[in-house]
């Protein structure tokens, strides 16, 4: 069944960013040990339903802590006194709302965390505390301490904040979410709705789940009740560890419907160290755009399967380009590991230690090749960093009308000289291309590897695919910023139309 657009989507409410304000931590007088439980869930029967999960999930509250954070929020556009904002926003409560003409008010953004040592490290969620002006933690005595952020990292999601106690503070220890199984049972604990430290059960309902958050998601799903404020909260197998952080739901009310997503801790620890010892995050950086490789894809390759990703944009003078690597290879290997999907390159090239060489297996012009590349560090500046671009939809003819890329389409299009290839002027409703997501307005830069210039090479090149018996070919499009890869099928009946080179298809 074909999910909602909505969903792909974290600026709009069907997918509402978890927030949590969860439990804190009762305090010892000497050093804690980790809280956990004593033993696992009641059964009555060996391999049995748990009866209660109350050995679990008694001494883990006490770890857990409530998270809200002040901040200003613009009201310039709002109608009403609370403000209509995309997630994580939507989470804020206004205080003091004086109506639509003021130009801001002043926000609490409610969340959870969890205390990973005794000397008060907390993780939570970054939307949970970013752009905050001031942090409370509180803990689950009550006890409130002012929260200092040592750092924040946006790619993942996640935040590692500092309390200062006078006395040690319960923790809880990280688990391994790679050794977690669908259908296993798990705890999420956290602060829904502001209700204060709450305990929901349920069960892993997948694992690596790419919800369209970022470069590197792998989720874990689950269906414990996780609402507006469960965000930044712990996920406990049944030995009390945590395997997960919970960030995010799918649901049409804001509400529970039973998805709801955690960053897995394999994941999310690496990260937390390294908040905790530098106060960011450094990551490796290849310097290339990719997409997947659909079946039509690697069979205008010759490749004999869907395999690897595809480069559709290199980042000039970076580690890839000084590689060798092209625009149109397909990375198969990176250090002898298998690319199985497009989330698979970035978090390996997130994970190499900055200026060691990579090994890149490619497939080029019908064979595999062998590339070094010394991998850099990645920056905001260069976002566009190992991110996949949207695949193509896969069906119908090209139905294009296309022209010279003049002077004049170059200054309306905003385009650096730099930039060539063929204008699309008009697309036919229905074609291949329509299907593909081929717009007026796109350049037609590359097919099958040749650059094209002109309709009458764009034309060529698809003839000669043609009399070669090509099923499709390989078209590199720009739209915009971003290139990407469309396998167009070739249908007898059809071809490239050239407009005049002036004129507009109206």
């Amino acid at each position: 069944m074909k999910m909602p657009s909505t969903l792909m989507c974290r600026h709009v409410a069907i997918l509402a960013l978890a927030g949590a304000l969860a439990a804190g931590a009762a305090c010892a007088q000497s050093a804690p040990t980790p809280t956990g439980p004593s033993s696992g869930p009641s059964t009555s029967q060996a391999g049995a339903h748990p009866r209660d999960f109350v050995g679990v999930a008694g001494p883990l509250l006490d770890a857990v802590v409530n998270i809200s954070s002040e901040r200003r929020i613009s009201r310039q556009g709002q109608e009403g006194p609370i403000p209509s904002l995309p997630p994580p926003f939507n989470e804020l409560i206004p205080q003091n709302p004086e109506g639509p003409d003021q130009p801001s008010t002043r926000g609490v953004a409610l969340g959870s965390g969890f205390l990973i040592d005794p000397s008060g490290y907390v993780v939570t969620n970054n939307h949970v505390v970013e752009d905050a002006e001031s942090i409370t933690v509180v803990l689950h005595d009550q006890r409130e301490f002012k929260g200092k952020v040592v750092g924040r990292d946006a790619r993942t999601d996640l935040a590692l904040l500092k309390i200062d106690s006078p006395r040690p503070l319960p923790y809880v220890l990280w688990g391994n979410s790679d050794q977690a199984e669908v259908g296993q049972w798990i705890l999420a604990i956290g602060n829904p709705f502001g209700l204060g430290g709450t305990v929901t059960a349920g069960i892993i309902s997948a694992k690596a789940r790419d919800i369209g958050a970022g470069p590197y998601d792998a989720f874990l799903q689950t269906d414990a009740s996780i609402n507006r404020g469960n965000s930044g909260g712990p996920m406990f197998n049944m030995d009390g560890r945590v395997i997960g952080v919970n960030t995010a739901i799918f649901s049409p009310t804001g509400g529970s419907i039973g998805i709801g997503f955690a960053i897995p801790a394999s994941l999310a620890r690496p990260v937390i160290d390294q908040l905790r010892t530098t106060g960011e995050v450094k990551r490796g950086w290849l310097g290339v755009a990719i997409q997947p490789v659909t079946h039509e894809i690697a069979q205008s390759l010759g490749l004999q399967k869907a395999q690897g990703v595809l480069v559709a944009e290199v980042n000039k003078a970076g580690p890839a380009d000084k590689a060798g690597v092209q625009v149109g290879d397909v990375i198969l290997r990176y250090n002898g590991q298998a690319i199985d999907d497009t989330h698979r390159l970035p978090r390996l090239v997130a994970d190499t230690a900055i200026d060691s060489r990579a090994e890149l297996l490619i497939w080029r012009d019908g064979h595999e090749e062998t590339l070094h590349a010394q991998i850099g560090q990645l920056k905001p500046q260069v976002a566009k960093a190992e991110h996949e671009k949207p695949p193509s939809a896969e069906q119908g003819s090209l139905g294009l009308v296309v022209s010279p890329l003049t002077p004049e389409a170059r200054s309306e299009l905003g385009l650096q000289s730099g930039e060539h290839g063929v204008l699309v002027r008009g697309v036919e409703p229905g074609s291949e291309a329509a299907d593909r997501g081929i717009a007026t307005g796109d350049l037609i830069q590359q097919v099958d590897h040749h650059a094209v210039t002109s309709p009458a090479e764009l034309r060529q090149v698809i003839e000669r695919a043609r009399q070669s018996k090509r099923a499709s070919v390989l078209v590199l499009v720009r739209h915009g910023d971003s290139p990407h890869f469309v396998a167009l099928p070739l249908a007898e009946s059809q071809s490239s139309r050239s407009a005049p080179p002036h004129g507009r298809a109206d």
